[in-house]
């Protein structure tokens, strides 16, 4: 996925927001948001900026939450209505549907599909130890 850099944050914040909530009333407006700075976040680690998969994506997400939220990512996530990497999915392609995100022929929902468990990933494989990779 790619950012549509056409796109200035003034036209973003000013109701594009409203208008994925509504189409899509599962998700908070920050699950929106969140999705998006883990993008960024993802594409910064890389040596070369480039198009990420839907698993690289979802892998970046868990990172970020559990860098941001702590033990609480899971939690967080859940109250904004992200319960899997399906939902996380779900919140691509709808940023995608409104213009923010851009996808290449070959990406699909389906690439999000059981990736990780959230139980999994955010409480069972937990990096409880400082400085482990997440």
């Amino acid at each position: 996925m790619a950012h549509n850099s056409q796109m200035t944050d003034v036209q973003f914040a000013d109701g594009i927001l409203d208008r994925l909530a509504e189409r899509n009333p599962r998700f908070h407006a920050k699950a929106y948001l969140f999705v998006l700075s883990a993008l960024h976040h993802t594409i910064e680690l890389l040596d070369e900026p480039r198009h990420l998969s839907g698993a690289e994506l979802a892998q970046g997400v868990r990172r970020l939450a559990i860098q941001e939220f702590g033990p609480m990512a899971r939690t967080v996530l859940e109250h904004w209505g992200v319960h899997s990497t399906e939902d996380l999915g779900e919140v691509v392609f709808a940023l995608v549907d409104a213009g923010i995100l851009v996808k290449e022929d070959d990406d699909r929902i389906q690439d999000f599909r059981g990736i990780y468990d959230f139980a999994e990933a955010f409480e069972r494989n937990y990096p409880w130890t400082v400085g482990e990779e997440a």
